[in-house]
């Protein structure tokens, strides 16, 4: 009889320290998918004030690049297709778009040095200069939002920790890419956008 007690009790505490276990490296699953939420909050917000000041930089261009009117267009077409992404919930789509962005701004800003009289109004300079900020404020954001990803799958890869991420359905995320990236890879962003704003944006 004492046997069995001591088996059974045994038991209890090898049962007792399983869920005790699992739930400890369930709790570290959670705390890095937080991370990655909360870094990805960090970069949004950042997101949305340069999309909140696009607009406003446009109306300036618009005045002096009466003859520029695709490059205009294109940064038009690209904020588009960020709302529309960021209707649709999906943050690897919005952040493609947010490169597309980049892209479209990258290419304003070089036609602009053709434009004197733009260059020195104070409006744009003003706005120039604080998107600018903005976008190096996303690069840096970035990284850690891409750290966060790359310590969070590792997580749900090693053992024993595979196992709790199986069960609660944790899966690999993929990093943000920018614009150099996607192009060694051979994706070709502009492409890629026009295709968006034609299906989206009508």
């Amino acid at each position: 009889m004492v046997v069995v007690i001591v088996i059974l009790a045994i038991i209890a505490v090898l049962i007792i320290g399983a869920v005790i276990y699992t739930v400890v490296i369930f709790n570290g699953l959670v705390r890095l998918k937080n991370n990655i939420v909360r870094n990805w909050s960090n970069i949004d917000v950042l997101l949305k004030q340069r999309f909140d000041e696009i607009p406003k930089l446009l109306t300036v261009c618009e005045g002096y690049l009466k003859h520029e009117r695709s490059t205009l267009e294109a940064v038009t077409k690209a904020r588009a297709v960020v709302s529309q992404t960021r209707e649709d919930g999906d943050d690897a789509d919005s952040f493609a778009a947010q490169n597309a962005i980049s892209s479209a701004l990258r290419s304003l800003f070089a036609v602009v040095e053709n434009y004197p009289d733009l260059k020195a109004d104070q409006a744009f300079l003003r706005l120039q200069n604080r998107i600018s900020e903005l976008e190096d404020q996303i690069a840096d954001r970035r990284e850690f939002y891409n750290e966060s990803i790359n310590l969070y799958n590792i997580g749900i890869e090693q053992f024993p920790d595979v196992m709790v991420a199986r069960m609660v359905g944790y899966v690999r995320r993929p990093p943000l890419e920018n614009r150099a990236e996607h192009a060694r890879r051979g994706a070709p962003w502009d492409k890629a956008v026009v295709e968006q704003c034609r299906r989206k944006c009508g």
